[in-house]
Formats: structure tokens, sequence, C-alpha cells
């Protein structure tokens, strides 16, 4: 009889454990919010800054490649800027959601919904 008792307490630990990584995660969703990124091309001339969720938050732009009579490079550094700051925004990301996997005990790579 009492067996089923210890399945209730197991059921409980699961629950548990499952508000916790609830919580956790919707504070790496907070925390993704602060964690900035930069993106550059053209060896720096164009820097891009994003949070780590994604929201471009910053253009950097030198002076000098104004000088250019090229208005469509400079249109694609802008663009290579932005597109470098979202993968390393997207990287950040997964660093972040894997620390948080493996500080729970649960593989790094392991694709929780975010």
């Amino acid at each position: 009889m009492m067996k089923g008792l210890g399945g209730m307490a197991d059921m409980a630990k699961m629950m548990k454990a499952a508000q916790d990584m609830q919580g956790k995660m919707a504070q790496l969703q907070e925390d993704l919010k602060s964690i900035t990124v930069t993106g550059e091309s053209g060896a720096g001339l164009v820097k891009a800054t994003s949070t780590a969720k994604g929201e471009l938050t910053a253009l950097d732009i030198d002076p000098s490649i104004f000088n250019s009579d090229d208005k469509e490079v400079v249109e694609d550094l802008i663009l290579a800027a932005i597109k470098d700051a979202q993968v390393k925004a997207e990287a950040r990301a997964k660093e972040e959601m894997g620390k948080l996997t493996e500080a729970m005990g649960l593989p790094r790579d392991m694709n929780l919904p975010f």
C-alpha cells in the first residue's frame, strides 16, 4: 500500500523540478535581453550591437566610409555587420542555454523550447 505514496512523492519531485526549470528558463529569457554582442564588417568600420535575444540596439559607422561615392558598399557593410551580430546573438543564446541545461544535470546540447 505504501508503494503508491512513493509514486506520489516522485511525481511531486518531478513537478517541483519542472517548476524550477520553468523559473530558470524565464530568468534566462530576461538575462538574454541584457547580454549584448557586437557584430562587425569592413574590418570594424561598421559595428552592430544586438542583445542575445537578437534585438539590434546600436549601429556604429566609421565616418571614413562615407567618403566613398559607392552607396551600395556602405549598405552591404551595414547589412554584413547586422548579420554578424545576429549570428553572434544566436550563438550566445545557445551558449547561455547550454549553461542552464548543464547546471540542471541535462545534456548541454538539449534543445529546450525557447
